[in-house]
């Protein structure tokens, strides 16, 4: 888990990331209680963003692929502003990164739709049309020749599996054809903790749409977090 004050207004950090282990099991307490550590860390009073890796609607988590099951059902808003003392807005994770590449990013200015996807321990994905988020749009749980997506094609799985670039990049390509064949998106961006090696599996890539690295690679979604805070 990691955090940092943003500009709002530029999309920059303020300061270096500051990370902490996620706690095991990721329970609704232990979390909120490392979420605490991290706004102490900044002295931070003020509304802040939080990406969840899940469905998160009106503050309330709806649910939690990666992380505990005790999260689903949890009014996260309420938890984390009576466990940090800081009025914090939880979304979901990739929903944030996608608000930071529209914003700012790799799709700032382009009109039509737009597929953010965060490649890491699942697939995160976030659509957006003329600019403007659709929610909690979750493609990581596709099936995918018989496999769940997120747990055949994430970054996870290729470091898992051993996979070299080439293997893995086979199956990321099968992925982004399917959620291209759903959306015929003008767009596909690549962020998570796998796009930092986007050159060494981009060439393996066929997809009917230009695919790109997220602008803000793995701090996407700290900005796009906190622009959501801002906009609350």
């Amino acid at each position: 888990m990691k955090g940092a004050p943003v500009d709002t207004t530029t999309g920059t950090l303020l300061a270096e990331r500051y990370r902490v282990a996620t706690p095991q099991p990721s329970t609704p307490e232990a979390v909120a209680a490392t979420i605490a550590e991290l706004t102490r860390h900044f002295g931070w009073k003020e509304r802040g963003g939080c990406g969840f890796p899940g469905v998160v609607r009106n503050g309330v988590v709806l649910t939690a692929a990666n992380v505990s099951n005790e999260w689903i059902g949890v009014h996260a808003d309420t938890l984390l502003k009576q466990t940090t003392g800081v009025e914090l807005v939880m979304l979901n994770d990739a929903d944030a990164a996608g608000i930071a590449e529209m914003r700012f990013g790799a799709a700032k200015g382009k009109m039509g739709v737009v597929l953010t996807l965060t490649l890491g321990t699942g697939i995160g994905s976030a659509l957006g049309v003329d600019g403007k988020l659709v929610p909690n749009v979750e493609l990581g749980q596709l099936e995918i020749e018989g496999h769940n997506a997120e747990k055949w094609a994430s970054a996870k799985a290729r470091v898992d599996e051993n996979l070299n670039w080439k293997k893995w990049a086979k199956r990321l390509n099968t992925y982004l054809n399917r959620v291209h064949s759903h959306f015929w998106p003008e767009l596909i961006i690549l962020g998570g903790g796998g796009s930092k090696q986007f050159e060494n599996f981009s060439l393996y890539l066929d997809v009917d749409c230009p695919v790109v690295p997220a602008a803000f690679r793995n701090r996407a979604g700290i900005i796009g977090a906190a622009l959501a805070a801002a906009e609350r």
